[in-house]
């Protein structure tokens, strides 16, 4: 039977430490604050940005919300957050996605200055992360390597297969598999043979939406499984991309949904905010 990957308790030791790390911060005079912009009234993305200031108030990390019609223009959006870059008081600055059709989301991203990026988004992350300088990571792929890392789970040498080539997830999580010297295939909506690839891994990363679509048949034995899918199933279910209960049966580690990936993803936002934090003030000679 595999071992579970306990993303949930991963996430509360490190959100533990992170409070430290905050109050150390504070007792120098130093208040990590995160401005969360969102835009339009989506659903889920109220929950996302409700969970990420719950976390924020846990840890001590200031938060700052602005809520935006879905009808502001592109200017307008792009207005506030170069008012965002030049707040000093502001460390870290998230533009929840996805936001209305009518606005560029590349545009906003690359908007944002390289030091509060904390989503890992802009340009200047993407390509230092590519070339293996220290940067701001996308924070999911960022908890799918510190669960690797917790659970002693080497990648060197091994076939790593990433579902899915998101910019937020697929595509950087081939830079953070390579670093740790994995040799990665990437898969999505046109790979012919998928499952000659899927049962060739050692790891399997699934980012691709579609409820247990990872079957058992797919996987070989001892397989590692992290699930990055979060969907519903006919019953209204919260399950992952992979059927969990029979590839749970191959696997010598898997991600549990919920309570796997989903966790991670905040604390390392949390984890991004108070590094962008420090290196501002390090950049001022404070720290």
């Amino acid at each position: 039977m595999a071992t579970i990957i306990d993303g949930k308790t991963l996430a509360k030791k490190i959100r533990e430490n992170l409070k430290i790390e905050c109050d150390e911060l504070k007792e120098k005079g130093i208040k990590p604050k995160l401005a969360v912009i969102m835009v339009g009234d989506d659903p889920a993305s109220k929950v996302y940005v409700r969970n990420k200031s719950r976390a924020c108030d846990e840890i001590g990390i200031e938060y700052q919300e602005y809520l935006l019609n879905e009808n502001i223009t592109q200017d307008e959006l792009l207005e506030l957050i170069k008012k965002l870059n030049n707040d000093e008081t502001v460390n870290g600055i998230l533009l929840q996605s996805p936001i209305p059709e009518n606005l560029d989301i590349n545009e906003a991203f690359k908007t944002i200055t390289y030091l509060k990026d904390v989503d890992g988004f802009t340009p200047s992350s993407v390509g230092k992360l590519c070339i293996g300088e220290d940067t701001f990571v996308s924070c999911t792929p960022l908890g799918v390597i510190k669960m690797f890392e917790e659970y002693n789970i080497d990648l060197n040498g091994k076939d790593v297969v990433i579902l899915g080539r998101s910019n937020i997830v697929g595509r950087p999580l081939i830079q953070c598999c390579l670093q740790k010297n994995a040799t990665v295939t990437i898969c999505h909506s046109k790979t012919n043979n998928l499952k000659e690839h899927t049962k060739r891994a050692d790891v399997i990363i699934s980012a691709i939406g579609k409820p247990k679509f990872v079957t058992e048949d797919m996987v070989k034995d001892n397989v590692v499984i992290v699930d990055v899918g979060i969907n519903r199933d006919e019953n209204g279910k919260l399950v992952g991309d992979v059927d969990f209960e029979n590839v749970e049966k191959k696997a010598s580690y898997i991600t549990p949904v919920p309570g796997g990936v989903g966790p991670m993803t905040i604390a390392m936002l949390m984890h991004n905010v108070i590094k962008a934090t420090k290196e501002q003030y390090k950049e001022k000679s404070i720290l």
